[in-house]
């Protein structure tokens, strides 16, 4: 049996400061996290645990998840210096260093906390970038962008409501990370018309989600 994906539109009919139950392999999409959090919604997963068992969560918005292999270790630890001064709790999801690994390993584990609500958002990099996204999007509910300028980046943010940005350590300088990181964070999505186009993509996934 498939998975059931609760997405924003699931909340619309959910009153502001109400509550949602949903079963616990349910996968809550970044929108319907953000919806939930500004209208007081709270969403609850059914636990087969005994009364008082931790409640459903929230994602945290200041919390970014960021993972990379051996060839973008370097870019990482630098990126995890920017984000403590922006104020960001980092959550490092690996590699320790630059011994080789494989770049799928990470980015499954960064889109699984961002999916899971450990983290707002989530950060993957390897040597160019292409390999981490593509792994990275095959999380139902992840969707990673793959940003090489501060103008791909707001354009994943505003278009497409990126929740991971995917970076290429070889293919990029350090400082020009950085600027595309600080645009990519600070660009909030959009709406309006891209919203129907959002949907559409998490359309797409849900039709093709197996248990």
């Amino acid at each position: 049996m498939a998975r059931k994906v609760l997405t924003a539109q699931d909340l619309e009919s959910i009153a502001a400061g109400g509550e949602i139950v949903v079963p616990l392999d349910t996968i809550v999409t970044h929108l319907a996290n953000e919806l939930a959090k500004s209208r007081g919604i709270t969403i609850r997963l059914e636990d087969p645990k005994p009364a008082g068992a931790e409640p459903a969560f929230a994602a945290p918005s200041r919390t970014i998840a960021i993972g990379s292999d051996h060839g973008g270790f370097d870019l990482k630890e630098e990126l995890k210096g920017y984000l403590g001064t922006w104020g960001y709790t980092v959550l490092d999801q690996g590699t320790t260093s630059r011994e080789a690994v494989d770049y799928p390993d990470f980015a499954e584990a960064v889109a699984n906390a961002v999916v899971r609500g450990d983290a707002s958002r989530g950060i993957v990099i390897d040597s160019a970038g292409i390999g981490s996204s593509i792994a990275a999007n095959k999380v139902p509910g992840a969707r990673a962008a793959l940003c090489y300028d501060r103008a791909t980046a707001r354009n994943s943010r505003e278009h497409n409501d990126a929740n991971i940005l995917s970076l290429g350590a070889r293919l990029i300088a350090s400082e020009v990370a950085r600027e595309i990181l600080a645009a990519w964070l600070e660009t909030p999505f959009a709406g309006g018309r891209h919203q129907k186009r959002v949907d559409k993509i998490i359309a797409i996934e849900k039709r093709h989600l197996k248990s």
